[in-house]
């Protein structure tokens, strides 16, 4: 079956290689960013590879530039199968939540966590009913793994991201909404470094299976590699 997928902060990273994925799997990809040349590059990209996308630029940071990408996609009169909010910041500053400035974590927080929120509430009347609301997490943002050595704002806000999906996954549950989160392991990107131990074809993998093969029923869960992993 073809979906409508919606991706943030698609134009690099695993969410380039989640819409070109799922883009050579027969979908229709939005492919979504907050720099329009970056966007319209990653755009053009998949489309050489015959893959049926479209742009819509958005600042998930900034709830005006979400208003605007809505009205936008508004006048497109489509439905989306599928939200993968995937789009993040990690400062190299990140270091101690007691000795860096308030607005690392705000902006960390207003992005990865708040962002995130505002994007679903702003695309959930364009969803249908069965569709699936994917937002990708971070084993730092566990509550059972140990804590400390990095990023402390960035997993703090993949926490938050976590209980948020909790919440709306009880919340859309009588609307056969799933909503999951992933965490895709330590990716190759720019955020991740040259010296992570996994390449991007891996990390997308599982917000691929998702969004296309898991069950519906599948709802309010964390995985890695295609697994449950606890919160």
């Amino acid at each position: 079956m073809k979906r409508v997928i919606l991706i943030t902060g698609s134009n690099k990273g695993i969410g380039f290689e989640t819409a070109k994925q799922l883009g050579k799997l027969g979908h229709h990809i939005i492919m979504s960013a907050r720099n329009e040349n970056k966007l319209e590059q990653a755009v053009n990209k998949l489309r050489l590879e015959k893959s049926e996308v479209d742009g819509l630029l958005m600042d998930i940071s900034d709830e005006k530039s979400i208003d605007r990408a809505t009205s936008e996609f508004a006048k497109r009169n489509i439905k989306i199968d599928v939200l993968i909010n995937n789009a993040a910041i990690m400062y190299h500053e990140d270091k101690s939540m007691l000795q860096e400035n308030n607005e690392i974590l705000i902006n960390t927080l207003t992005t990865n966590s708040i962002g995130s929120l505002r994007v679903i509430k702003a695309f959930l009347p364009y969803m249908k009913s069965k569709s699936r609301i994917i937002n990708m997490s971070s084993g730092g943002g566990s509550m059972t793994d140990s804590v400390g050595g990095w990023a402390p704002a960035y997993c703090v806000s993949k926490t938050l991201l976590n209980a948020i999906t909790r919440q709306l996954s009880s919340e859309l549950l009588s609307e056969n909404i799933s909503v999951n989160a992933v965490c895709p392991g330590w990716v190759r990107t720019d955020m991740g470094g040259a010296s992570a131990s996994r390449g991007v074809e891996k990390g997308a993998e599982t917000p691929v299976w998702l969004a296309t093969e898991a069950s519906q029923e599948l709802t309010g869960k964390f995985f890695r590699d295609k697994k449950l992993i606890p919160w």
